[in-house]
């Protein structure tokens, strides 16, 4: 992914790893938002995505559905992240997120990988939409002012799954599997600093020592 605020190549990387589709990467939304202002031009910030749940048609287990909502109560018990319950009752879902990983990385070869990651967001958690669904994902990356039809027939080319298999590859390189999680790259040394939801005084903290 490439990153929203250049810098020189010589400056340190913030590695976000995340999915568009993980509640507790919407709940962190704010704190990313604010770490990014506070960083800007400082440090890059490099979007990984992580890949919750791979290809499926199958509509979701009834105990799927529950832990999942289960997750969006604690999230919002924590964070205050706000949550359209109504999707659970428009929609169909399925435990699939690899589509909306692609379609972030689709919108990246316009150079908007990063806002098409928070419109999905907005779109599943406060617009009872789908991004599972193809169309779904299209309408977005349309309302987003991105090329419709270039982002339709990248969304499903053999470049856009070897990118997503680069960043699952990356995740592993960089050891980390719970999401969100943020990883600081100085020169040749990397440091998690982020495992799971962080508030922001406690993530910028620990890049204190790489700020300038």
């Amino acid at each position: 992914m490439q990153t929203e605020t250049p810098v020189p190549e010589d400056e340190p990387s913030l590695y976000y790893v995340g999915d568009p589709m993980c509640s507790w990467c919407w709940g962190f939304a704010p704190v990313l938002e604010a770490v990014e202002t506070e960083i800007a031009g400082r440090i890059a910030i490099r979007h990984v995505m992580g890949g919750l749940a791979p290809d499926s048609d199958e509509p979701m287990p009834e105990e799927t559905r529950q832990y999942i909502r289960q997750a969006w109560q604690a999230v919002a018990q924590v964070t205050g992240a706000e949550f359209n319950w109504d999707f659970w009752e428009l929609c169909e879902p399925r435990r699939s997120t690899y589509p909306a990983c692609r379609a972030v990385l689709a919108a990246d070869l316009q150079g908007a990988g990063p806002a098409m990651y928070r419109a999905i967001q907005r779109a599943y958690y406060l617009q009872a939409r789908n991004p599972s669904d193809p169309d779904t994902l299209v309408s977005l990356a349309e309302q987003s002012g991105l090329d419709r039809e270039r982002f339709a027939r990248d969304l499903g080319t053999p470049e856009t799954e070897r990118r997503l298999q680069m960043d699952f590859q990356l995740r592993r390189k960089l050891g980390v599997r719970e999401f969100p999680s943020l990883v600081i790259e100085c020169g040749d040394s990397r440091d998690v600093i982020m495992r799971g939801y962080g508030d922001a005084d406690s993530v910028l903290s620990a890049l204190r020592p790489v700020l300038r």
